[in-house]
Protein backbone atom coordinates (compact mmCIF):
# COMPACT_ATOMS: atom_id res chain seq x y z
CA UNK A 1 0.00 0.00 0.00
CA UNK A 2 2.12 3.39 -0.72
CA UNK A 3 1.93 6.43 1.25
CA UNK A 4 -0.84 8.18 -0.06
CA UNK A 5 -3.13 5.22 0.80
CA UNK A 6 -2.06 5.24 3.91
CA UNK A 7 -2.67 9.08 4.17
CA UNK A 8 -6.05 8.80 3.34
CA UNK A 9 -7.31 6.18 5.26
CA UNK A 10 -5.81 7.99 8.45
CA UNK A 11 -7.90 11.09 7.42
CA UNK A 12 -11.05 9.00 7.21
CA UNK A 13 -10.29 7.18 11.03
CA UNK A 14 -9.71 10.74 12.17
CA UNK A 15 -12.70 12.35 10.56
CA UNK A 16 -14.68 8.94 12.13
CA UNK A 17 -13.58 9.96 15.34
CA UNK A 18 -14.25 13.62 15.56
CA UNK A 19 -17.50 12.64 15.01
CA UNK A 20 -17.80 10.17 18.15
CA UNK A 21 -16.29 12.72 20.18
CA UNK A 22 -19.11 15.02 18.57
CA UNK A 23 -22.09 12.53 19.24
CA UNK A 24 -20.79 11.73 22.50
CA UNK A 25 -20.51 15.71 24.09
CA UNK A 26 -24.23 16.45 22.39
CA UNK A 27 -25.92 13.01 24.59
CA UNK A 28 -23.96 14.65 27.62
CA UNK A 29 -25.16 18.05 27.16
CA UNK A 30 -28.68 16.66 26.64
CA UNK A 31 -28.43 14.46 29.77
CA UNK A 32 -26.73 17.64 31.62
CA UNK A 33 -29.90 19.68 30.29
CA UNK A 34 -31.91 16.75 31.56
CA UNK A 35 -30.23 16.65 34.92
CA UNK A 36 -30.88 20.04 35.56
CA UNK A 37 -34.52 20.45 34.57
CA UNK A 38 -35.56 17.67 37.06
CA UNK A 39 -33.33 19.53 39.60
CA UNK A 40 -35.00 22.64 38.79
CA UNK A 41 -38.39 21.12 39.26
CA UNK A 42 -37.76 19.45 42.48
CA UNK A 43 -36.11 22.67 44.04
CA UNK A 44 -39.62 24.37 42.53
CA UNK A 45 -41.59 21.73 44.35
CA UNK A 46 -40.01 21.93 47.34
CA UNK A 47 -40.33 25.70 47.46
CA UNK A 48 -44.17 25.81 46.57
CA UNK A 49 -44.05 23.63 49.79
CA UNK A 50 -42.81 26.07 52.21
CA UNK A 51 -44.66 29.25 52.06
CA UNK A 52 -42.57 30.70 54.91
CA UNK A 53 -39.26 30.21 52.58
CA UNK A 54 -41.64 31.36 49.44
CA UNK A 55 -41.88 34.65 51.08
CA UNK A 56 -38.56 35.57 52.25
CA UNK A 57 -37.20 35.37 49.04
CA UNK A 58 -40.09 37.14 47.85
CA UNK A 59 -43.05 35.27 46.01
CA UNK A 60 -46.30 35.56 46.93
CA UNK A 61 -48.35 32.48 48.27
CA UNK A 62 -49.70 31.05 44.88
CA UNK A 63 -52.95 32.28 43.99
CA UNK A 64 -55.56 29.39 44.61
CA UNK A 65 -52.96 27.28 46.74
CA UNK A 66 -55.19 25.47 49.54
CA UNK A 67 -54.21 26.25 52.72
CA UNK A 68 -54.25 22.44 53.38
CA UNK A 69 -50.75 22.15 51.86
CA UNK A 70 -49.43 24.26 55.14
CA UNK A 71 -47.25 21.51 56.60
CA UNK A 72 -47.95 24.06 60.08
CA UNK A 73 -51.25 23.92 60.11
CA UNK A 74 -51.55 20.45 60.95
CA UNK A 75 -54.32 20.03 59.13
CA UNK A 76 -54.35 16.46 56.82
CA UNK A 77 -58.05 15.88 56.11
CA UNK A 78 -61.06 17.81 56.02
CA UNK A 79 -63.91 15.36 57.00
CA UNK A 80 -65.75 17.94 59.58
CA UNK A 81 -67.53 21.45 59.23
CA UNK A 82 -65.46 23.13 61.93
CA UNK A 83 -62.13 22.26 59.89
CA UNK A 84 -63.22 23.01 56.52
CA UNK A 85 -64.73 26.31 58.24
CA UNK A 86 -61.39 27.07 60.23
CA UNK A 87 -59.51 26.50 56.72
CA UNK A 88 -61.14 29.29 55.25
CA UNK A 89 -61.15 31.28 58.67
CA UNK A 90 -57.35 31.29 58.40
CA UNK A 91 -57.20 31.82 54.66
CA UNK A 92 -59.23 35.05 55.30
CA UNK A 93 -57.54 36.27 58.37
CA UNK A 94 -53.65 36.01 56.23
CA UNK A 95 -55.07 37.10 52.82
CA UNK A 96 -58.22 39.06 52.81
CA UNK A 97 -58.76 42.79 53.15
CA UNK A 98 -61.91 42.49 54.77
CA UNK A 99 -62.81 40.78 57.50
CA UNK A 100 -65.43 38.72 58.95
CA UNK A 101 -69.04 39.92 60.93
CA UNK A 102 -68.46 36.94 63.60
CA UNK A 103 -71.68 37.25 64.84
CA UNK A 104 -73.63 37.17 60.99
CA UNK A 105 -71.32 34.38 59.92
CA UNK A 106 -72.14 32.58 63.12
CA UNK A 107 -76.24 32.83 62.15
CA UNK A 108 -75.20 31.92 59.22
CA UNK A 109 -73.30 28.68 59.38
CA UNK A 110 -75.05 27.36 62.27
CA UNK A 111 -78.31 28.27 60.27
CA UNK A 112 -77.41 26.10 57.42
CA UNK A 113 -75.65 23.21 59.21
CA UNK A 114 -79.05 23.04 61.34
CA UNK A 115 -81.13 23.15 58.06
CA UNK A 116 -78.84 20.31 56.67
CA UNK A 117 -79.80 17.83 58.61
CA UNK A 118 -83.26 17.65 57.19
CA UNK A 119 -85.07 18.32 60.45
CA UNK A 120 -88.01 20.56 60.45
CA UNK A 121 -87.34 21.09 64.01
CA UNK A 122 -83.07 22.16 63.92
CA UNK A 123 -82.62 25.68 64.34
CA UNK A 124 -79.94 27.83 65.91
CA UNK A 125 -80.37 30.50 68.45
CA UNK A 126 -78.40 33.81 68.41
CA UNK A 127 -77.92 34.86 72.14
CA UNK A 128 -80.71 37.43 72.00
CA UNK A 129 -83.58 35.22 70.32
CA UNK A 130 -82.40 32.56 73.12
CA UNK A 131 -82.58 35.01 76.43
CA UNK A 132 -85.95 35.25 74.68
CA UNK A 133 -86.64 31.59 74.45
CA UNK A 134 -88.60 30.01 77.51
CA UNK A 135 -89.30 26.51 78.13
CA UNK A 136 -92.55 25.33 78.74
CA UNK A 137 -93.34 24.49 82.04
CA UNK A 138 -96.73 23.38 84.35
CA UNK A 139 -97.68 26.91 85.22
CA UNK A 140 -97.89 27.42 81.59
CA UNK A 141 -101.46 29.10 81.70
CA UNK A 142 -103.78 30.39 78.77
CA UNK A 143 -102.77 34.37 79.06
CA UNK A 144 -102.09 35.67 76.08
CA UNK A 145 -104.93 36.11 72.80
CA UNK A 146 -107.42 33.07 73.97
CA UNK A 147 -105.19 30.47 71.49
CA UNK A 148 -103.79 27.27 72.72
CA UNK A 149 -100.68 26.99 70.23
CA UNK A 150 -98.96 23.94 68.82
CA UNK A 151 -95.97 23.63 66.54
CA UNK A 152 -95.08 22.00 63.27
CA UNK A 153 -91.94 21.86 61.58
CA UNK A 154 -90.87 24.59 63.32
CA UNK A 155 -93.84 26.73 63.21
CA UNK A 156 -96.19 28.07 65.47
CA UNK A 157 -99.66 27.67 64.57
CA UNK A 158 -103.01 27.85 66.11
CA UNK A 159 -104.22 24.63 67.70
CA UNK A 160 -107.44 25.78 69.49
CA UNK A 161 -109.44 28.96 69.57
CA UNK A 162 -111.21 29.89 72.90
CA UNK A 163 -115.09 30.37 72.53
CA UNK A 164 -115.64 33.82 73.03
CA UNK A 165 -112.33 35.15 72.71
CA UNK A 166 -111.20 38.32 70.86
CA UNK A 167 -109.39 35.96 68.35
CA UNK A 168 -112.08 33.84 67.72
CA UNK A 169 -114.13 37.13 66.92
CA UNK A 170 -111.38 38.82 64.43
CA UNK A 171 -111.78 35.30 62.92
CA UNK A 172 -108.75 32.73 63.97
CA UNK A 173 -109.37 29.17 63.35
CA UNK A 174 -107.60 26.18 64.32
CA UNK A 175 -104.52 25.49 62.15
CA UNK A 176 -103.80 29.41 61.33
CA UNK A 177 -99.74 29.95 61.29
CA UNK A 178 -98.21 33.16 63.10
CA UNK A 179 -96.15 35.08 60.47
CA UNK A 180 -95.00 37.94 62.65
CA UNK A 181 -95.73 40.03 65.70
CA UNK A 182 -95.65 43.34 66.14
CA UNK A 183 -94.15 43.28 62.45
CA UNK A 184 -91.10 40.80 62.69
CA UNK A 185 -91.29 38.43 60.59
CA UNK A 186 -87.27 37.87 60.30
CA UNK A 187 -87.60 34.55 61.32
CA UNK A 188 -90.46 31.68 61.98
CA UNK A 189 -91.85 31.45 65.62
CA UNK A 190 -91.85 28.81 67.69
CA UNK A 191 -94.02 27.96 69.59
CA UNK A 192 -92.53 28.79 72.97
CA UNK A 193 -91.39 32.25 71.39
CA UNK A 194 -95.27 33.14 70.57
CA UNK A 195 -96.04 32.41 74.01
CA UNK A 196 -93.34 34.12 75.81
CA UNK A 197 -94.05 37.16 73.63
CA UNK A 198 -97.65 37.19 74.40
CA UNK A 199 -96.89 37.04 78.15
CA UNK A 200 -94.46 39.82 77.92
CA UNK A 201 -97.57 42.03 76.06
CA UNK A 202 -99.46 41.13 78.73
CA UNK A 203 -102.13 44.38 79.16
CA UNK A 204 -101.08 45.34 75.75
CA UNK A 205 -102.40 45.19 72.03
CA UNK A 206 -100.19 43.17 69.22
CA UNK A 207 -100.45 42.91 65.96
CA UNK A 208 -100.31 39.01 65.10
CA UNK A 209 -99.71 38.24 61.09
CA UNK A 210 -101.43 35.05 60.30
CA UNK A 211 -100.97 32.89 57.43
CA UNK A 212 -104.02 30.20 57.02
CA UNK A 213 -102.48 26.98 54.50
CA UNK A 214 -104.49 24.51 52.64
CA UNK A 215 -102.81 21.95 54.67
CA UNK A 216 -100.11 21.80 57.70
CA UNK A 217 -97.51 21.38 55.10
CA UNK A 218 -98.54 23.83 52.71
CA UNK A 219 -95.75 27.08 53.05
CA UNK A 220 -98.12 29.74 51.76
CA UNK A 221 -101.85 30.72 52.37
CA UNK A 222 -104.39 33.45 53.25
CA UNK A 223 -102.37 36.06 54.66
CA UNK A 224 -104.35 38.64 57.43
CA UNK A 225 -103.35 40.37 60.34
CA UNK A 226 -105.60 40.96 63.78
CA UNK A 227 -105.00 43.54 66.63
CA UNK A 228 -105.66 41.42 69.87
CA UNK A 229 -105.39 42.43 73.59
CA UNK A 230 -103.15 40.28 75.90
CA UNK A 231 -104.86 38.98 78.95
CA UNK A 232 -105.32 36.21 81.10
CA UNK A 233 -108.05 34.13 79.57
CA UNK A 234 -109.51 30.86 81.99
CA UNK A 235 -110.68 27.93 80.45
CA UNK A 236 -110.95 24.90 82.05
CA UNK A 237 -108.27 22.07 80.95
CA UNK A 238 -110.71 19.05 81.71
CA UNK A 239 -114.37 19.75 80.63
CA UNK A 240 -117.07 16.97 80.31
CA UNK A 241 -120.43 16.49 79.55
CA UNK A 242 -123.01 13.53 79.68
CA UNK A 243 -125.10 12.37 76.67
CA UNK A 244 -127.70 10.04 77.73
CA UNK A 245 -125.06 6.64 79.29
CA UNK A 246 -121.92 8.11 77.46
CA UNK A 247 -119.77 10.55 79.32
CA UNK A 248 -117.65 12.73 77.21
CA UNK A 249 -114.54 14.19 78.37
CA UNK A 250 -112.76 16.88 76.32
CA UNK A 251 -108.93 17.26 77.24
CA UNK A 252 -107.28 20.37 75.62
CA UNK A 253 -103.35 19.99 76.83
CA UNK A 254 -101.78 17.05 78.87
CA UNK A 255 -100.40 19.33 81.42
CA UNK A 256 -98.81 17.94 84.65
CA UNK A 257 -102.25 17.33 86.71
CA UNK A 258 -104.37 15.95 83.73
CA UNK A 259 -104.17 12.24 85.25
CA UNK A 260 -105.95 13.71 88.02
CA UNK A 261 -108.18 15.77 86.36
CA UNK A 262 -109.62 12.81 83.81
CA UNK A 263 -109.49 10.44 86.69
CA UNK A 264 -112.02 12.74 88.52
CA UNK A 265 -113.84 13.13 85.47
CA UNK A 266 -114.53 9.50 84.98
CA UNK A 267 -115.48 8.72 88.46
CA UNK A 268 -117.91 11.95 88.22
CA UNK A 269 -119.65 10.46 84.74
CA UNK A 270 -119.71 7.17 86.24
CA UNK A 271 -121.62 8.33 89.25
CA UNK A 272 -123.88 9.87 86.94
CA UNK A 273 -124.77 7.27 84.75
CA UNK A 274 -122.35 6.77 82.62
CA UNK A 275 -121.56 3.36 81.12
CA UNK A 276 -119.15 4.28 78.57
CA UNK A 277 -116.87 7.08 77.46
CA UNK A 278 -115.76 9.16 74.81
CA UNK A 279 -112.44 11.13 75.27
CA UNK A 280 -112.10 14.14 73.14
CA UNK A 281 -108.16 14.73 72.21
CA UNK A 282 -109.19 16.89 69.12
CA UNK A 283 -106.78 20.25 69.10
CA UNK A 284 -104.65 18.60 71.74
CA UNK A 285 -101.27 20.19 71.01
CA UNK A 286 -99.52 17.23 73.67
CA UNK A 287 -97.55 17.74 76.59
CA UNK A 288 -96.06 15.63 79.35
CA UNK A 289 -95.25 12.06 77.72
CA UNK A 290 -95.31 10.87 81.33
CA UNK A 291 -98.98 12.05 81.45
CA UNK A 292 -99.62 10.61 78.33
CA UNK A 293 -98.80 7.13 80.15
CA UNK A 294 -100.51 7.40 82.98
CA UNK A 295 -103.69 8.50 81.25
CA UNK A 296 -103.45 5.67 79.66
CA UNK A 297 -102.90 3.58 82.36
CA UNK A 298 -106.46 4.89 83.77
CA UNK A 299 -107.97 2.62 80.84
CA UNK A 300 -105.51 0.02 80.26
CA UNK A 301 -104.57 -2.70 82.71
CA UNK A 302 -101.43 -3.66 81.15
CA UNK A 303 -99.32 -2.85 78.52
CA UNK A 304 -96.77 -0.89 76.75
CA UNK A 305 -97.85 2.40 75.99
CA UNK A 306 -95.34 3.63 73.79
CA UNK A 307 -91.45 3.01 72.44
CA UNK A 308 -89.26 5.76 72.27
CA UNK A 309 -85.84 5.74 69.84
CA UNK A 310 -83.17 7.82 70.75
CA UNK A 311 -79.08 7.68 69.33
CA UNK A 312 -78.57 5.22 72.08
CA UNK A 313 -81.56 2.61 71.36
CA UNK A 314 -84.60 2.29 72.16
CA UNK A 315 -87.15 1.53 75.60
CA UNK A 316 -90.93 0.99 76.60
CA UNK A 317 -92.83 2.84 78.69
CA UNK A 318 -95.63 0.58 80.52
CA UNK A 319 -98.59 1.47 81.93
CA UNK A 320 -98.61 2.57 85.40
CA UNK A 321 -100.68 2.95 88.11
CA UNK A 322 -104.45 2.26 88.57
CA UNK A 323 -107.45 1.41 86.11
CA UNK A 324 -110.42 3.15 86.66
CA UNK A 325 -112.65 2.47 84.60
CA UNK A 326 -113.29 -0.92 81.71
CA UNK A 327 -116.80 0.63 80.35
CA UNK A 328 -115.89 1.11 76.11
CA UNK A 329 -113.87 3.60 74.95
CA UNK A 330 -114.11 5.68 71.86
CA UNK A 331 -110.67 8.83 71.28
CA UNK A 332 -111.13 11.11 69.15
CA UNK A 333 -108.69 12.81 67.00
CA UNK A 334 -107.93 15.34 64.38
CA UNK A 335 -105.41 17.18 62.42
CA UNK A 336 -104.46 19.24 65.04
CA UNK A 337 -104.33 16.29 67.60
CA UNK A 338 -100.32 16.31 68.48
CA UNK A 339 -97.15 15.06 69.91
CA UNK A 340 -98.11 13.23 72.83
CA UNK A 341 -101.45 13.17 72.60
CA UNK A 342 -101.27 10.77 69.50
CA UNK A 343 -98.90 8.64 71.80
CA UNK A 344 -101.99 8.29 74.07
CA UNK A 345 -104.74 7.53 71.69
CA UNK A 346 -102.54 5.44 69.61
CA UNK A 347 -101.43 3.27 72.89
CA UNK A 348 -105.68 2.76 73.69
CA UNK A 349 -105.48 1.81 69.73
CA UNK A 350 -102.94 -0.62 69.17
CA UNK A 351 -103.93 -2.29 72.29
CA UNK A 352 -107.60 -2.53 71.21
CA UNK A 353 -108.88 -0.63 74.30
CA UNK A 354 -110.71 2.05 72.28
CA UNK A 355 -112.04 2.90 68.79
CA UNK A 356 -110.17 5.93 67.14
CA UNK A 357 -112.75 8.38 65.68
CA UNK A 358 -112.22 11.80 63.59
CA UNK A 359 -109.07 12.58 61.16
CA UNK A 360 -105.62 11.45 61.04
CA UNK A 361 -103.70 13.52 63.45
CA UNK A 362 -100.61 15.60 62.66
CA UNK A 363 -97.96 13.10 63.01
CA UNK A 364 -95.39 15.29 65.46
CA UNK A 365 -94.37 12.43 67.20
CA UNK A 366 -90.90 13.30 68.56
CA UNK A 367 -88.77 15.08 70.95
CA UNK A 368 -86.74 18.08 71.05
CA UNK A 369 -84.40 19.89 73.04
CA UNK A 370 -82.80 22.66 73.73
CA UNK A 371 -78.94 23.43 74.59
CA UNK A 372 -77.02 26.15 75.48
CA UNK A 373 -73.66 26.87 73.59
CA UNK A 374 -71.04 28.09 75.44
CA UNK A 375 -71.08 31.55 74.04
CA UNK A 376 -74.77 32.22 74.66
CA UNK A 377 -76.34 31.36 71.78
CA UNK A 378 -78.32 27.55 71.57
CA UNK A 379 -79.21 24.58 68.98
CA UNK A 380 -82.68 22.40 68.60
CA UNK A 381 -82.38 19.66 67.45
CA UNK A 382 -85.00 15.97 67.56
CA UNK A 383 -83.41 13.87 70.45
CA UNK A 384 -86.06 11.05 70.25
CA UNK A 385 -88.80 9.47 68.26
CA UNK A 386 -91.63 8.17 69.61
CA UNK A 387 -93.48 4.65 68.25
CA UNK A 388 -96.53 3.11 69.01
CA UNK A 389 -96.81 0.02 70.61
CA UNK A 390 -97.12 -2.23 67.48
CA UNK A 391 -93.86 -0.08 66.48
CA UNK A 392 -95.91 2.13 64.26
CA UNK A 393 -93.90 5.38 63.01
CA UNK A 394 -96.03 8.62 64.49
CA UNK A 395 -93.74 11.24 62.91
CA UNK A 396 -93.98 12.44 59.55
CA UNK A 397 -97.32 9.72 59.55
CA UNK A 398 -99.78 10.57 62.83
CA UNK A 399 -102.46 8.19 64.44
CA UNK A 400 -104.77 7.12 61.33
CA UNK A 401 -108.19 6.66 63.20
CA UNK A 402 -110.55 3.67 62.78
CA UNK A 403 -113.54 5.15 61.88
CA UNK A 404 -112.84 8.51 59.52
CA UNK A 405 -115.21 11.61 60.29
CA UNK A 406 -114.39 14.78 58.63
CA UNK A 407 -115.37 17.96 60.28
CA UNK A 408 -118.92 19.95 58.99
CA UNK A 409 -118.91 23.87 60.16
CA UNK A 410 -122.25 23.85 62.39
CA UNK A 411 -123.05 20.53 63.63
CA UNK A 412 -120.20 18.26 65.77
CA UNK A 413 -120.92 15.41 63.43
CA UNK A 414 -117.33 13.36 64.66
CA UNK A 415 -118.56 13.64 68.21
CA UNK A 416 -121.93 12.44 66.99
CA UNK A 417 -120.01 9.18 65.80
CA UNK A 418 -117.75 8.45 68.47
CA UNK A 419 -120.70 8.66 71.09
CA UNK A 420 -122.47 6.11 68.53
CA UNK A 421 -119.43 3.99 68.68
CA UNK A 422 -119.72 3.35 72.41
CA UNK A 423 -122.86 2.88 72.38
CA UNK A 424 -122.99 0.30 70.02
CA UNK A 425 -120.63 -1.52 72.02
CA UNK A 426 -123.09 -0.97 74.69
CA UNK A 427 -125.46 -2.68 72.92
CA UNK A 428 -123.16 -5.56 71.52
Amino acid sequence: MGQAEQQKRARKVSLAMKRQRGHMRRIAAALLVFLLLCAAFMAGFFLRSQPALMDSLGFPALEGQSAANDSSSGKTTFDSVSMRVSDVENLLAEFSLDSVNLDEATVGVLGAMMASTDDPYAMYYDPDRYNSYIKETSERSYAGIGVVFSEYNGRAYAADVFEGSEAEARGVVPGDFVVGLDGDESHAWTMTEVVNFLSDHDGTSVVVSWMRPTSLDAETGLEYSTTLLCKEYVEENVSTELRENVGVIRLRQITANSTDLVRQAIEQLTAEGAAGFVLDLRSNPGGYLSQAVDLAGLLLRSGVVVEVQTNEGSSTKKVSGVTVTDAPVCVMVDEFTSAAAEVLAAALQDNQRATVVGQTSAGKGSVQVTRELTWGGAVRYTAAYYLTPLGHEISGVGVVPDIRVSANEGVDNQIIVAVDSVRSQLSS
